[in-house]
């Protein structure tokens, strides 16, 4: 019997929980809870770890200002502004509530592959619309008025009328090639160590930069034909190109790592001018290179997106970072070095060395008259990128290289191999390959001592040891990456300067006789200039007067007077402004108004026999507090409307964060708690000192009072007032019990004892 009761009852234990595990799972079935409900648990609960994550971020930055890492500093300049920021808060969301619902769907077993592989297409938009990715993901209303048809906007939206969000800001890199992550969202390559590529796992990316890309800055070999300032500007058009800001969180929320959001990438309005495809690209990609990737312009292809690219931002336009001398060489007029050398450590975050050490014109003599490092396959580069970034007194550096090459696995970068066949190049299989390629045994040992197999190799590190074309300063995987980005730069940008409908053929003339050497004329204390500045040059013999260097007549662009009608120009328009217009040879007006307020009434007005066909319209404060879909302030603050803008502001002791939205706990007391702790303290104070002046009035006033201590020899004996002889020692006149037994004036002198 006893067997028998022990069987049944584990039998009904076993079924009992197998029901709950039922009920437990497919709850929906007898309690009707839809998906939706589920996804939008899901994402209320990730905006929550997400805002969480936001907020200890800002009080961690508030209350380590006075001793900034090079990591915050590294952040700091790439700040997001706030439409960039709510896009990034907008994907950290999407990213973990697609997380937890892939997580979910598995039932605890680890997640493989692509989201779409796992989860339905329609709950993927539910998420994105929840979290407030989709708005980013929508086409922008563009405006239907004459100035669209003559200018770019400044976010590069609407320059392509039928993809309106091509190389627009705040939209997302193209991928060229799927993404490689380890777990199918954001898991970078190499993140977990238990996966192997070809047999081998990734080496960490710290140990990469020192076997392979270090080298001394004594060891750095000199460009002898091209110039400092080739590096500079290509730093200069990588920043404008290729700029992502930082996301609103270093915060890990979820045990995830920091890594490339949905949609928070920011390209641009990719404002690429007529020195940069003209003058500069074709020196790093080669002529031969140059014809093949890019070739002559042939007028703007609505079918190109010319959105810049991830390969190209995080991976190959890095290439510059090789070039970069450890030196900032800084020269006087005679090009004679009096300054001193400066190593680049020296010079990061130090602003103050343009107004106290000669201003920018040394620098600019540095630039054009010594020449840039030469990338070479076993020299890729200097300490000072790799041990001393950003060095602050005792505070740490960082690696550039590493950042370099984390920043393509974060990004979801494919491996070496990948790109090499999708620009038509052999893939590469062995030591051999390898070999052949970089054109130095030694490198390509090293790189596959560490990586294993030349599949494997980060496409940053593979593209920059490849052996460089001839006339060119990268090899034929980067050349042909970049070749292709600046292609679609150039073919899918409708007000490109070639473009026939952009300027007259007088203005393209004269914008062709514009140099980087004029520029540099017009906008320095520089007198003599080398005619192309790209390319080293010896003083005096190559440096030629500004005067004969050619520059821009823009009488070109000078327009025809208005004609009398019966028009004229309406009056200022408060808070806005207006530009005047051609259109089918009507005089038009464009209205406009200020950031902060709203157009009311018609957008373009025209110009008719009669007048104006319509009263010029007026500009309305935006009460920005009012948006209940999208709060300007987080919910920790208060929103207050001002004229043109609003103001986030917060309760002591509580201050803005660094996104001027949140309230953050400032770590100090409430102002009103030290008023208080002030004012109690002087009251205390003042209370003591008024007594102690009664006190003593009270005992000079009434001399028969005073309380002479009488001393006797041994005795310890005292007289207190007409009261008789006491032991002071006696526990009557120090305990409450004894005080409460005296009466009349003994007791009041008795109480008045410990005040003598």
């Amino acid at each position: 019997m006893g067997a028998r009761a022990v069987l049944g009852t584990t039998l009904a234990v076993a079924c009992a929980g197998a029901v709950f595990s039922f009920l437990l799972r497919h709850k929906d079935l007898f309690w009707g809870e839809t998906e939706e409900c589920r996804v939008r648990g899901i994402v209320e609960a990730s905006k929550l770890l997400v805002d969480e994550a936001v907020y200890s971020t800002m009080r961690r930055n508030l209350h380590k200002r006075e001793t900034i890492s090079p990591s915050q500093l590294l952040s700091f300049s790439k700040l997001p502004e706030p439409t960039s920021r709510a896009a990034s808060r907008a994907a950290d969301i999407m990213e973990v509530s697609v997380q937890e619902a892939m997580r979910r769907a598995h039932l605890g077993s680890a997640p493989s592959g692509p989201p779409t592989d796992v989860l339905s297409e329609d709950l993927l938009k539910t998420i994105a619309n929840l979290s407030g990715c989709q708005p980013y993901m929508l086409p922008p209303r563009c405006p239907n008025t004459c100035l669209a048809n003559k200018y770019r906007l400044i976010t590069g939206a609407c320059n392509n009328r039928d993809h309106p969000r091509w190389g627009a800001a705040n939209t997302a890199l193209a991928r060229w090639l799927p993404p490689a992550y380890e777990d199918g969202i954001s898991e970078p390559r190499g993140w977990n160590p238990h996966f192997l590529y070809n047999g081998f796992p990734l080496p960490p990316v710290r140990e990469v930069s020192r076997q392979v890309i270090h080298v001394s800055n004594e060891a750095v070999t000199e460009d002898g034909q091209y110039s400092d300032l080739l590096m500079a500007w290509g730093q200069y058009t990588d920043h404008d190109l290729a700029f992502t800001p930082q996301s609103a969180s270093h915060a890990a929320f979820g045990g995830g790592a920091d890594c490339q959001r949905t949609c928070e990438n920011r390209s641009p309005c990719f404002p690429i001018q007529i020195i940069t495809l003209r003058d500069y690209i074709p020196k790093i990609l080669g002529p031969e290179a140059f014809g093949q990737h890019v070739g002559p312009y042939r007028g703007y292809d609505p079918a190109v997106d010319p959105t810049v690219s991830n390969v190209f931002s995080t991976a190959a336009f890095r290439f510059g970072h090789a070039t970069v001398h450890p030196l900032v060489r800084r020269l006087d007029a005679r090009f004679q070095e009096r300054l001193g050398l400066l190593p680049l450590r020296d010079a990061f975050f130090r602003p103050w060395r343009l107004l106290e050490e000669g201003g920018v014109d040394p620098i600019m003599r540095g630039l054009l008259a010594t020449p840039a490092k030469l990338q070479v396959q076993d020299q890729l580069m200097n300490e000072e990128l790799t041990e001393r970034l950003f060095v602050l007194s005792d505070s740490g550096t960082l690696d550039l290289a590493s950042i370099n090459l984390q920043r393509g696995r974060d990004h979801g970068l494919p491996g070496y191999n990948e790109w090499r066949e999708f620009c038509g190049l052999s893939r590469l299989e062995t030591r051999a390959d390898l070999r052949a390629t970089t054109s130095h045994g030694s490198v390509a040992d090293k790189i596959l001592d560490l990586y294993g197999h030349p599949a494997n190799v980060d496409v940053w590190l593979g593209g920059l040891a490849e052996r460089v074309l001839p006339g060119a300063r990268t090899g034929p995987l980067f050349a042909c990456i970049i070749g292709k980005q600046m292609r679609n730069l150039r073919d899918g940008d409708r007000f490109w300067w070639e473009n026939q409908a952009v300027f007259t053929e007088a203005q393209r003339q004269e914008l062709g006789r514009h140099s980087l050497s004029r520029v540099i004329c017009d906008n320095t204390g520089l007198s003599r200039v080398p005619r192309d500045a790209f390319r080293v040059g010896t003083w005096p013999q190559e440096f030629e007067s500004c005067d004969s260097i050619p520059g821009m007549n823009l009488g070109a662009w000078r327009e025809a007077p208005p004609p009398e009608d019966a028009c004229g120009f309406p009056d200022k328009v408060e808070d806005g402004d207006f530009l005047l217009c051609e259109e089918s040879g009507r005089r038009v007006l464009v209205f406009s108004c200020r950031h902060g307020f709203q157009l009311h009434g018609p957008e373009q007005v025209a110009c008719t026999r009669r007048g104006w066909d319509s009263q010029p319209p007026v500009c309305k404060d935006i009460n920005e507090c009012e948006d209940v879909t999208e709060p300007p302030c987080h919910a920790s603050a208060r929103c207050k409307n001002t004229k043109g803008g609003f103001q986030c502001e917060c309760t002591d002791p509580y201050v803005l964060g660094e996104d001027g939205r949140t309230c953050v706990d400032s770590g100090r007391l409430p102002r009103a708690s030290m008023v208080s702790i002030v004012l109690g303290a002087v009251l205390v104070c003042g209370l003591a000192g008024l007594t102690w002046m009664v006190v003593c009035r009270w005992t000079h006033a009434d001399p028969e009072s005073s309380l002479p201590i009488l001393e006797g020899e041994g005795e310890g004996t005292s007289q207190l007032g007409h009261g008789k002889p006491q032991d002071v020692s006696s526990p009557q006149h120090h305990s409450p019990a004894g005080d409460s037994e005296q009466t009349g004036t003994e007791g009041q002198d008795a109480r008045a004892l410990p005040g003598v």
